[in-house]
């Protein structure tokens, strides 16, 4: 399929909206309040939850991821993915803002904001630490919610799950080197449990799971029935990410409740370099006349973070208590919210995009 004709497939009208992604952003302020609040009036509940942990990777956490991607997943026409090829200019542009810009803009924002303007208003003896954080969060692209985001914005699935499976090849290889590059360090110790059980738990299993249920769909009932039970599930999809947020939030309830205003400061860089990078990504896919469906997904993977591995890292290399592993968890909580807003932004957009796409 070329993406002249991929343009006009996406160019039809969009399903009615149900009451869920109406109010998404109503549902997520609340979320984040019940969260906030949960977390800080029943923290034994939430340690013991928080305490379900694999190489940092938290079990309820992804039992709630699977039960928002598989779904979406379940869209994948494996014999479709022969076809991604044509969207390389969209994968281009996506490898090069995750790994040729991410890092580096992050480094400079952590410097500009932690290093200097925000400097005395911040414990002197954390403020590398910080930085080191910040480095950490940007320094790997997401692994799982794209999907949830790529869904959101009507993204082209096949390209969702070829670019992020390209990102977790180049991870293995130019995670260490770029994290040692930014950090001045001669070796880093990378979790590779946490790496490689993230991949296995949020692109292997999840991927074969949606791909055996597709195939005994399409035999039992053929398209119709695949797509009944798409729409079945789609409410499920945004409930598991609801609770989600309330998860993440409720098990950093105690660290916000605590220090509000050094995770308000530690957001800023964060929310910035996603803006900047989502952003930029956008824009270079319209330059180039990328279709809407993968310029959506190719500027939401760009600015996410694989916020399990950099927790997982900093906890290595600085400490449970340090600055760094405060930063990183700072990234959790800032992650969905702020990603939620670039949906809507990029959905906004999608007249402007396609009216420069089609003079590219």
């Amino acid at each position: 399929m070329s993406e002249a004709s991929v343009n006009l497939a996406t160019a039809e009208a969009p399903a009615a909206l149900g009451i869920f992604e109406r109010w998404l952003t109503l549902w997520v302020a609340l979320c984040i309040v019940v969260g906030i609040a949960a977390g800080h009036f029943a923290p034994s509940l939430f340690q013991t939850i928080g305490a379900a942990t694999v190489a940092e990777i938290n079990l309820p956490v992804a039992v709630l991821v699977w039960v928002m991607i598989i779904p979406m997943l379940l869209k994948i026409d494996p014999a479709a993915l022969r076809e991604v090829g044509a969207h390389w200019r969209g994968i281009a542009t996506t490898v090069g803002v995750n790994w040729l810009v991410k890092p580096f803009s992050m480094a400079l924002l952590g410097w500009l904001f932690i290093g200097s303007l925000f400097r005395p208003l911040l414990p002197a003896d954390q403020i590398d630490s910080y930085i080191a954080g910040l480095i950490l969060l940007a320094a790997a692209p997401c692994t799982a919610m794209v999907f949830v985001w790529s869904n959101l914005v009507d993204g082209e699935p096949h390209f969702t799950l070829s670019q992020v499976a390209l990102n977790d090849a180049i991870m293995v290889i130019a995670f260490a080197p770029l994290v040692g590059l930014l950090l001045g360090l001669s070796a880093i110790s990378v979790p590779w449990e946490t790496l490689l059980l993230s991949v296995l738990l949020y692109i292997i299993i999840p991927v074969l799971i949606a791909q055996t249920w597709r195939a005994a769909t399409l035999r039992a009932g053929g398209r119709a029935v695949l797509d009944r039970t798409l729409k079945a599930l789609g409410p499920f999809s945004l409930t598991a990410l609801l609770l989600t947020l309330v998860l993440l939030f409720g098990l950093q309830g105690e660290q916000i409740v605590r220090q509000p205003f050094i995770i308000a400061l530690l957001a800023v860089p964060i929310v910035i370099q996603v803006y900047f990078n989502a952003g930029l990504a956008y824009w270079l896919n319209r330059r180039f006349g990328v279709a809407w469906c993968v310029a959506g997904p190719s500027a939401l993977i760009g600015a996410s973070n694989f916020f399990e591995l950099a927790v997982a890292t900093a906890i290595v290399l600085f400490g449970f208590q340090s600055g760094a592993a405060l930063a990183t968890v700072v990234g959790v909580l800032v992650e969905v919210p702020v990603m939620l807003s670039v949906v809507r932004l990029v959905k906004s957009s999608r007249g402007w995009y396609e009216r420069g796409g089609a003079r590219a």
